[in-house]
């Protein structure tokens, strides 16, 4: 059983290690992912270029195809693990095997980007440290960071011990169908490892970079009701009752003013209602109709939920089950709650974790990183394993924008982020994991 802290005691506990001294290895590893930033923010805009959104299946592996002898040049393995049977295009796998019982470490990162072909937002424009570009951060920048990370680590002869696999899944922003078979080999590799990090984009509090040792989970809901139809001029009445829109709107406002706890948040995403309502087949869109003098027979509505740990889940859902069970009269309601992505709920080791990186942090002369408040962050890949295995996420780069026209990457915080993961993740090549 993984040990699961409170983020305030968390917060509490926080401290900056004591400075110390970077070895001939590591400062070579420095030097190295500085010498290489133009050679990334390249291969950034390589790979921006092609587009990847999730349902264009082509371009995710047309990405993959660059990565692929970037990684066999480290030598590494790569393996592209189809995923037609599940809707979507593949994974990129890249593994290295170095000293045997040293820590086994999983890097996790993406292929896919939310802009498909048709999504106005196209191009690489970088002025001076900053490009903008679909993905550039989420996750593009982070693939670029890894890849720096073992170049450097490749040049200082670090890399020939470790135990790495770099899982580049492509389907985050909307994983394949069935999730148990998209994420099979991702989870997988979670069980091999010793510790995962996530390279989605590096979070940022107060202005300072913060590390992130955990993240909410990501489910969706999908609320009905249905009433008697009949004329208005007998609404609320014993032999009419209220309506299937009235019924809706108890429900959610119920929410509202019942669920709040801290973590928790359940978005109501779009709702509608009428004679009839219809979910659409999408399940993002509904259709309606009706008069002001006919009582509502049905509505429909959709939303998310997110939450710290799989105990808030569970205590949310039954929450929300008892309050659409209780009708008003001459209504009924049901409700389908669907977890997709788990939460990377904060524990003991992934706070140790981020003790170590902060160890590299103060041997690098930059300040320590405290912990990202997790109800500011969405779920990511790294939740899959995080039952399983120690982590950190938002290894990635800083930006802003992420999802939307103008996303834009700080392109001097990649060189920062790999020097980080490089020099972490030598140090935990040399350890013997506790069993």
């Amino acid at each position: 059983m993984r040990f699961v802290l409170p983020m305030l005691a968390i917060a509490a506990s926080f401290a900056s290690p004591a400075a110390a001294q970077l070895t001939a290895p590591e400062q070579a590893i420095v030097e190295t992912v500085e010498s290489g930033f133009e050679r990334d923010a390249a291969l950034l805009e390589q790979i921006t270029l092609i587009n990847s959104g999730t349902h264009n299946h082509a371009g995710v592996k047309a990405v993959a195809d660059v990565l692929v002898p970037e990684f066999e040049a480290l030598g590494m393995t790569t393996e592209w693990i189809d995923q037609s049977a599940e809707g979507r295009a593949g994974h990129l796998f890249a593994r290295h095997e170095g000293t045997p019982g040293t820590t086994k470490m999983l890097l996790i990162g993406h292929l896919d980007t939310v802009f498909e072909p048709d999504f106005s937002f196209t191009g690489f424009v970088r002025e001076g440290d900053q490009a903008t570009g679909p993905g550039v951060v989420d996750d593009k920048g982070g693939v670029v960071v890894i890849l720096s990370a073992l170049r450097a680590m490749k040049a200082a002869g670090t890399l020939e011990g470790a135990n790495i696999v770099v899982a580049l899944t492509g389907d985050e922003e909307d994983a394949g169908e069935p999730l148990e078979a998209a994420r099979a080999d991702l989870i997988e590799a979670g069980k091999w490892a010793d510790v995962a990090l996530g390279f989605e984009g590096l979070s940022v509090l107060d202005g300072k970079d913060a590390g992130v040792i955990a993240r909410r989970s990501s489910g969706s809901w999908t609320l009905t009701t249905s009433a008697r139809s009949g004329h208005s001029s007998g609404i609320f009445s014993d032999h009419a009752g209220y309506g299937a829109i009235y019924e809706m709107v108890r429900i959610l406002d119920t929410f509202r003013r019942d669920l709040p706890e801290e973590n928790l948040t359940y978005n109501v995403g779009f709702m509608a209602g009428g004679t009839p309502a219809e979910l659409g087949e999408d399940g993002l869109s509904a259709t309606t109709s009706g008069k002001t003098n006919i009582i509502p027979s049905s509505a429909v509505a959709r939303g998310d939920l997110r939450a710290l740990t799989p105990e808030q889940n569970e205590r949310a859902a039954e929450k929300m089950r008892a309050i659409v069970a209780d009708h008003l009269p001459g209504t009924n309601a049901e409700i389908r709650i669907e977890f997709r992505y788990p939460p990377m709920a904060p524990t003991r080791g992934n706070a140790a974790l981020l003790d170590k990186l902060n160890a590299v942090n103060a041997d690098l002369g930059r300040e320590a990183m405290a912990p990202y408040p997790p109800s500011r962050r969405g779920a990511a890949d790294i939740s899959f394993v995080a039952p399983y295995v120690d982590g950190l996420a938002g290894m990635g780069p800083a930006g802003s924008g992420s999802h939307a026209k103008g996303e834009t990457v700080d392109l001097r915080s990649i060189p920062r982020q790999a020097q980080r993961t490089a020099i972490l993740v030598s140090r935990l090549a040399q350890e013997t994991p506790a069993k």
